[in-house]
């Protein structure tokens, strides 16, 4: 989708098109951390669901089912957030030591490092002498943050937070683990869950197919089918171990 910007050092101050990639900074951030909640929501549904029923599949006991429901809710929050915090302390040290070296190359050779800005922005469809001049004021107001944004992509000032994904991560987990704990508190009826199971994934479907801009009705479809074939197969499992034990 092509977005307009006006330039207030266009000596004409005409809007020229902004393709999507720039806008790699808050927006886009905050984008990728919805989507990632509504996926980890959607993890807990169905890991605790599946683990729910798969108990429900062995025993009528209402106990048990919800003792192993609130077991695999606090297993699988605290797994997604020690597994979020190390994805994203590692993203960090690779952002910082990116900054880090082009910190350094600004340091040892200022001309090239400014050339090279004015070939990106002159990359992007920007006549070669404004590209220079834009180049050169962007240098002169904040050079490592013009040129960490224009070739790596990152903004020195908002750097992935790993405790901030690692609590996201968490909740998110916790929310989608409690509706197959609701339905179990409910009734030890397996159809509840199964039924109140298929409508948050279809909502979490719609969301993270209009956060990716797909087609909403694949998404729920592929979703919810995802989920009734996870709680069916560990139904049935548990009915056989239950029988067998």
């Amino acid at each position: 989708m092509a977005i307009t910007e006006s330039r207030a050092d266009s000596p004409t101050g005409a809007e020229r098109p902004i393709s999507d990639d720039s806008f790699s900074g808050s927006i886009s951030g905050r984008l990728n951390w919805l989507r990632a909640g509504v996926l980890g929501a959607n993890d807990g549904i169905v890991s605790t669901a599946a683990i729910v029923l798969g108990v429900a599949g062995a025993t009528t006991d209402r106990w048990p089912i919800l003792l192993a429901g609130i077991i695999a809710l606090l297993a699988g929050a605290m797994s997604m957030a020690v597994g979020e915090y190390v994805s994203v302390s590692t993203q960090r040290d690779t952002e910082r030591a990116l900054i880090a070296k082009e910190r350094r190359k600004l340091a040892e050779d200022p001309a090239k490092e400014l050339d090279e800005l004015s070939r990106i922005y002159a990359a992007k469809g920007i006549d070669a002498e404004l590209a220079r001049q834009i180049a050169r004021q962007l240098t002169d107001h904040d050079a490592l943050g013009a040129h960490a944004e224009a070739k790596l992509g990152i903004d020195p000032d908002e750097l992935t937070e790993p405790w901030h994904a690692a609590f996201a991560s968490f909740a998110s987990f916790v929310i989608g683990a409690a509706i197959p704990l609701v339905g179990v508190v409910v009734t030890t009826n397996p159809w509840v869950t199964v039924v109140a199971v298929a409508v948050a994934l279809g909502i979490t479907g719609a969301l993270s197919a209009r956060l990716g801009r797909a087609p909403v009705g694949h998404a729920i479809l592929r979703n919810v089918g995802g989920g009734v074939l996870a709680m069916a197969i560990t139904y049935l499992l548990g009915g056989l171990v239950g029988g067998v034990i």
